[in-house]
């Protein structure tokens, strides 16, 4: 892949030294709710990170966030949630392939606790399929706090549908998330509790052709967020000024409807550096021009990750692997891209659904996409070997999950190295088990597919710690 002279000043793109570290959480393990846990990989981020004193092993916490709960036969009603996964990780760079068992004692996961969301009222959210739509409360949209027009489950069943996906934490214990059905991005309390939601542009907003909203992730809106391709990355800037969204794929108007046309995602950009002053403005939007597969058909982004001024990481991806479509994956990347010379499209008409930016997947010529580029290959046979994994058959243990959807950065805190970082992902294994437990209901899922973690070390000169709360960063 060509390398745009902008993305090669802003950065050094040597690639990764490889993957270090490999866990995984059982697919049968329990929370403290009683429920199977699954889908951590939506989203994660590092709540502390802390070095030995002789830098050869290090301790702390990560978040993880799930989706919206064991869902293969139909959405249900699983309260949204966090869990909080304390590790030990102890890096290997050995060339010699450890056995499956050995290579988990690089990265050792364990399940400390559960955080359950409440939006308004202390009204637990729901997973189901948002049908219905809640009208905006009053002062909306002059008044910060002030909620607009919501997704519910439906009209008699009033509670705030989430699908989640990205997750930002902020320093002062309150986080941000975002979500599928809106698709908006919500601002919680330490407690879990709903304080702040944004409301993307109309271009994105998932509507009918009467401009009515229209949330379900069940069939695709007539202009918006294609169904269940909302914001599924999220990030914010190493200050905590500005909040980044990515969506998944492109809207409807703009080629979505088609995974051959839908490659062109738009990026947005949010002033929260006094959320509660004044609903966050909108203060930048670009066009991300996202991988194709061999088939020309779009992978879609599954998270993003603040790395320095105008650079991102982007974790694209195939749906295959263990617990996919197919067992054997062909594109699995935490790539790069570059905004520093894309069109800055907020304000302008593209933020109206009748203009789109790419009428059937054509990019309008007055506008130049992010540059792209390739960096970290997750599904690399020699790295993967080295931790007993595999891509392909046999469909065990050791087969590589299908998706991928979160980053997490850390320092690696060698003054050698001083440019060099540990990148965390973890796996959405869609709550697959077959000794599951949904709402208090066992299920089997006719196949065990564990919450398995990476980590890669990478060097990223000028790169900066976004993921981590203030009293995190020093480490």
């Amino acid at each position: 892949m060509v390398i745009s002279p902008n993305l090669t000043s802003a950065i050094d793109l040597r690639n990764s030294h490889g993957l270090v570290a490999f866990g995984l959480i059982p697919s049968n393990a329990t929370e403290s709710t009683g429920d199977t846990i699954g889908g951590i990989g939506s989203a994660i981020a590092l709540e502390s990170f802390i070095p030995a004193l002789d830098g050869t092993s290090f301790t702390g916490t990560l978040v993880v966030q799930p989706d919206r709960g064991f869902n293969v036969d139909e959405t249900i009603n699983y309260q949204g949630r966090q869990f909080a996964i304390d590790f030990t990780l102890k890096p290997y760079y050995g060339s010699a392939q450890l056995s499956f068992v050995d290579a988990q004692k690089t990265l050792q996961v364990k399940y400390r606790s559960t955080l359950l969301y409440t939006e308004r009222n202390g009204t637990a959210t729901t997973g189901l399929d948002a049908l219905g739509v809640r009208p905006s409360q009053p002062g909306f949209p002059s008044v910060a706090e002030a909620d607009p027009e919501l997704p519910i489950a439906n009209q008699t069943f009033n509670r705030l549908s989430l699908d989640l996906e990205g997750l930002v934490l902020t320093p002062d214990g309150s986080f941000w998330v975002s979500d599928e059905y809106g698709p908006y991005i919500y601002r919680f309390t330490a407690e879990g509790d709903l304080l702040q939601t944004i409301q993307p542009p109309e271009a994105i907003l998932p509507m009918d052709d009467d401009g009515n909203l229209d949330f379900t992730s069940e069939e695709d809106p007539d202009t918006g967020r294609a169904g269940n391709q909302g914001f599924e990355g999220l990030t914010v800037s190493t200050d905590g000024s500005t909040l980044y969204a990515l969506l998944q794929s492109a809207t409807i108007q703009d080629g979505g409807n088609k995974k051959s046309n839908a490659r062109y995602t738009r990026l947005v950009a949010y002033d929260i550096s006094n959320p509660l002053a004044g609903r966050p403005p909108l203060v930048s939007e670009w066009v991300v021009p996202l991988p194709l597969d061999s088939d020309g058909k779009t992978l879609g982004s599954s998270e993003m990750h603040f790395v320095s001024e105008n650079i991102f990481m982007v974790l694209a991806r195939d749906g295959d692997g263990h617990g996919g479509d197919s067992n054997t994956a062909a594109y699995k990347h935490i790539d790069l891209i570059s905004v520093a010379s894309a069109t800055d499209l907020h304000g302008t008409s593209f933020d109206d659904p009748s203009n789109p930016i790419a009428k059937k997947g054509v990019l309008n010529n007055q506008i130049v996409p992010a540059t792209y580029a390739g960096f970290v290959d997750m599904l690399n046979s020699t790295q993967l070997a080295r931790f007993g994994l595999h891509n392909g058959d046999p469909a065990d243990q050791t087969l590589i999950d299908a998706k991928w959807e979160s980053i997490a950065l850390a320092s690696v805190g060698d003054h050698r190295f001083p440019d060099d970082y540990f990148l965390f992902t973890a796996s959405d294994n869609d709550f697959i088990s077959t000794q599951g437990i949904s709402l208090g209901v066992p299920f089997n899922a006719g196949l065990d597919n564990d919450n398995q973690f990476l980590v890669f070390r990478v060097t990223l000169p000028g790169a900066a710690i976004g993921d981590l709360p203030e009293q995190c960063k020093s480490i």
